[in-house]
């Protein structure tokens, strides 16, 4: 197979939308930094919504990315807590995989915590090829061609031989 064909995980992020500040956002940042062992940020609004309290630079959310091995990992475990079944609507058609736990100690090595209670969260993953850096790049950026970019039936193609997982109910 040509080298530059090969799929890879460019990142993987968590995600966890609390809807307001307060308590239940230093819960999930907290929950995102033992799931992940790294540092979340917060996610702010950028409209004001008057009818849900809603005004620019609240923090409603955090989210932590993971790239490299650690995606890879983690992604692994993820998958476990999901029973290694993945509905087809998860992937979209840029080859992207997103879905949700609603329960983190389902998580393989992740302990119930009695000051986080039960929380779910969200997981995206970004699949990319080698070359996909120059949409991105600042100098000379360029258009990835149609046949280089990873489609839906790839992705799940890849997720299902990498992790041995199981893509809708008939299989």
């Amino acid at each position: 197979m040509n080298k530059m064909k090969e799929i890879r995980i460019e990142k993987l992020t968590l995600n966890i939308g609390t809807g307001k500040p307060g308590p239940e956002l230093e819960k999930a940042k907290k929950l995102l930094e033992i799931v992940s062992g790294r540092k979340p940020i917060e996610t702010k609004t950028s409209k004001r919504i008057p009818g849900w309290g809603l005004r620019p630079g609240l923090s409603i959310g955090t989210k932590v990315t993971l790239r490299g091995n650690e995606a890879k990992e983690l992604l692994g475990r993820l998958l476990k807590a999901a029973e290694n079944t993945l509905n087809p609507r998860s992937f979209d058609p840029n080859g992207n995989v997103s879905f949700g736990l609603k329960e983190y100690i389902d998580i393989p090595g992740v302990k119930y915590n009695m000051e986080i209670g039960i929380i779910g969260l969200s997981a995206a993953v970004t699949l990319s090829r080698p070359g996909s850096r120059i949409k991105i790049r600042s100098l000379n950026r360029k258009r990835i061609p149609t046949r280089h970019r990873v489609n839906k039936d790839e992705a799940m193609d890849f997720i299902r031989q990498t992790y041995n997982t199981k893509i809708g109910g008939g299989e």
